[in-house]
């Protein structure tokens, strides 16, 4: 069956910029909300290319809450600007690495700094450095008080010897790395010898006085507080110390600045790491855990308005026959009593929280069906803590995902980033207060966002977007979005290719930039976008079904909602192609060794022979809780090889700490020595090699990504099309 979810339009009398990839790569992109705490002013990061359109810049916008004004941009540098957060006065904080106007010659910050722009008008400086540069900008929501995380040295006693020791490193031009510990690396980067530490200072501290450099001490601060020339920078107290605790960590400041609640990394015996809750007390440094599960990891704690409580996601630790479970969790800030789960009968996966100011409830954002809704969950009459059934209610009807989800102060609505496959993120305004005073809980309505005026207009589509589904033998309903050129139909059906998500524990519910299907759609193509086994949002047993069992759920569930788009009068079942990256790698692997059903296969960042990927990956004790050795060695793709009948095109990056490049070269070797079409003796081979010695799991920079699609679409046209290829010359 199939569903129109946007209205059908005739072919654009203009390209789009999905038409011509130089147009593409500069499209504008919005990402993060920061909402004011009067609820007046709301600030988005914009992402604009460079004039050498080798890279992209950031800039701070304002958006009206209300929708009447035009947005209008706050900042503007060649570094850019991130991290946008307001503090309780309206100031605007935000990090940047550009350079500081009030700084003497050397004094000006060479990584990120704390930028305060003043609600009252002027020009934004510079308030806190650190030697590593700082980043995780916290504000409480009604005291002055701030925290920030910075990168240091762990033999560094404070940020002055920090940057002595950095210096010496650097002046040696020693970049080795000792480590006592595991993760060495993550995604695409070395881990240390630096470890990020959390901060706290007063806004209320600060002095209109000129910039002066940052003291190297602590002792030198004492000493500009009791005499010393008046200084704008922030003194910053250290308030956790050296070690790997907040390794990738997510924290938040209490409204009354007085506690900082962050995640805490321990370790867990085979190397393995686990996520703990603990508070800190922000005058004394003190910490008590709040949650230490051995059986589960925390993660993005939200305080409550009246201080009282957190909120917070926990996910089980997997075992390789259990999928993870992930909930909503409360406790205590106090420490006190057990923390508990929230509706935990709701078989779906929260993936953010954030109060009501009333404390009465809780903003969700979870996975549901390929959108990503809003959900507003309902404590009883007795209030949080009491242990009472609580009420989720969707609040959201679009056909879409939401994130960055802010709470107005008065309760009245709700701002956030709206995304689906139909238009990249802008910010919208949901009416809370009308759908809360609709009905009782469980009777209410959901309501449409209504989207307020963006700094990036959505770009003209050329393709329509609907969707497709089916059931499979064992009875389990199969979803996609599938989107078509303009014009495809029984008479000019569109050519398929089947595009499958990374994860594996996610859904093609959200725009993507990297993998963006309208690129394909605008040279013909249909591109189908499925949720097989494994996939988020449609509840924990159709993530069961595919768990340690990569090859089978997953890849029947792919071969039956295939089989449904190609049933359509506007699909081409004659002409198709398998795409996918990561653990869609994986699976295009998997496909290919498989199935000769598609002309070509294309393989990103891909899984090949799971023996080595485990003990290889920058998490290996993650593999280790998901498949025995048993389970990988049937599951994994490297043993079919033989059976690989169709051109495949290999994708992978050098800086790829996830899935290393150990993957591709071995699946490049294969597939040229051992599969059903190797190499030729004089050494041609249908088979291609994209390698990018500077990129990671993603290919991120403008021009390598243009290389990116123009290498895939080349390779398409050849085996799909049975056109000659039309390679970019900068490939040489």
């Amino acid at each position: 069956m199939t569903q129109d979810t946007t209205a059908a339009t005739p072919p654009p009398e203009l390209p789009t910029p999905f038409h011509d990839l130089d147009a593409y790569v500069a499209l504008p992109r919005a990402s993060g909300l920061a909402l004011s705490r009067d609820g007046s002013r709301l600030v988005t990061t914009v992402q604009t290319l460079d004039p050498e359109r080798t890279a992209y810049r950031t800039a701070l916008w304002e958006v009206d809450p209300a929708g009447e004004a035009p947005a209008r941009r706050l900042t503007r540098s060649t570094k850019g600007e991130a991290s946008a957060c307001f503090a309780a006065n309206g100031d605007l904080l935000f990090t940047s690495a550009r350079p500081d106007p009030d700084a003497g010659s050397g004094d000006e910050p060479k990584k990120a700094a704390l930028w305060l722009l003043p609600a009252a008008g002027g020009e934004a400086r510079v308030v806190a450095t650190a030697p590593g540069g700082v980043g995780g900008v916290l504000a409480a929501r009604d005291a002055d008080v701030v925290s920030v995380s910075a990168s240091v040295l762990p033999s560094a006693d404070d940020l002055g010897q920090d940057a002595e020791l950095r210096t010496a490193r650097t002046d040696a031009k020693v970049t080795a790395i000792l480590h006592d510990g595991y993760p060495v690396r993550h995604w695409d980067h070395d881990l240390g010898p630096d470890q990020d530490r959390r901060y706290v200072a007063s806004l209320g501290e600060l002095v209109d006085e000129p910039a002066q450099p940052l003291p190297v001490s602590d002792d030198a601060a004492d000493e500009a507080e009791d005499g010393g020339t008046p200084s704008s920078r922030l003194r910053l107290r250290q308030l956790t110390g050296a070690g790997r605790q907040l390794f990738e960590h997510s924290a938040t400041l209490s409204p009354d600045g007085g506690t900082l609640v962050t995640t805490w990394t321990v370790a867990d015996p085979g190397a393995a790491r686990r996520e703990t809750l603990v508070a800190v007390d922000t005058a004394t440094g003190e910490r008590r855990t709040l949650v230490d599960d051995p059986d589960a990891e925390v993660s993005a704690p939200a305080v409550s308005p009246d201080g009282r409580w957190v909120a917070y996601g926990t996910s089980t630790i997997t075992t390789p026959h259990d999928a993870p479970v992930v909930r909503l969790g409360l406790v205590a800030l106090s420490g006190e009593g057990e923390p508990e789960v929230l509706a935990d009968d709701w078989d779906r996966w929260p993936t953010s929280v954030a109060w009501l100011p009333d404390g009465a409830g809780l903003v969700v954002t979870a996975d549901e069906d390929g959108r990503g809704p809003v959900f507003l969950l309902t404590f009883g009459e007795g209030g949080p803590g009491a242990g009472e059934p609580v009420a989720v209610e969707r609040v959201t009807a679009d056909d879409a995902t939401f994130t960055d989800v802010r709470v107005a102060p008065d309760g009245s609505a709700l701002y956030a980033l709206r995304t689906s496959y139909a238009a990249p993120s802008e910010p919208v305004r949901i009416d809370l207060a009308g759908f809360t005073a609709s009905g009782a809980p469980g009777e209410r309505e959901p309501v449409t966002a209504v989207a307020l005026r963006s700094p990036v207009p959505a770009p003209e589509l050329p393709g329509t977007l609907t969707e497709v589904e089916t059931v499979t033998e064992d009875g389990v309903r199969v979803r996609a979005w599938l989107a078509l050129p303009a014009g495809a139909s029984a008479d000019l059906p569109a050519p398929l290719l089947l595009w499958i998500h990374g994860g594996p524990l996610n859904s093609w519910n959200a725009w993507s930039w990297r993998w963006n299907p309208w690129l394909m759609v605008a040279r013909g193509y249909a591109v189908l976008l499925p949720d097989p086994a494994l996939s988020t949002g449609y509840g924990q047993e159709f993530v069961q079904r595919g768990w340690g069992a990569w090859g089978q759920a997953p890849y029947t569930d792919l071969m039956a909602i295939t089989d449904a788009a190609e049933a359509r009068a506007d699909v081409d079942a004659t002409r198709t192609a398998a795409m996918g990256g990561s653990f869609g790698g994986y699976m295009a692997n998997w496909v290919a060794g498989h199935t000769d059903r598609f002309r070509a296969i294309v393989t990103h960042a891909s899984l090949w022979a799971l023996d080595q990927f485990g003990p290889t990956t920058d998490h290996a004790y993650y593999w280790a809780r998901e498949m025995t050795p048993e389970m990988s060695e049937a599951n994994s793709p490297h043993r079919f090889v033989e059976n690989i009948r169709t051109p495949v095109l290999v994708v992978h990056g050098d800086k790829d700490y996830r899935v290393p490049v150990g993957e591709g070269l071995r699946l490049w070797n294969e597939l040229l020595t051992r599969s059903a079409l190797p190499a030729d003796d004089d050494g041609s081979t249908v088979h291609r090699f994209l390698y990018f010695p500077d990129e990671n799991h993603w290919v991120l920079t403008p021009q390598h990504a243009k290389v990116w699609y123009q290498v895939v679409l080349a390779f398409l046209a050849e085996h799909v099309l049975g056109e000659k290829p039309e390679l970019p010359t900068v490939l040489g």
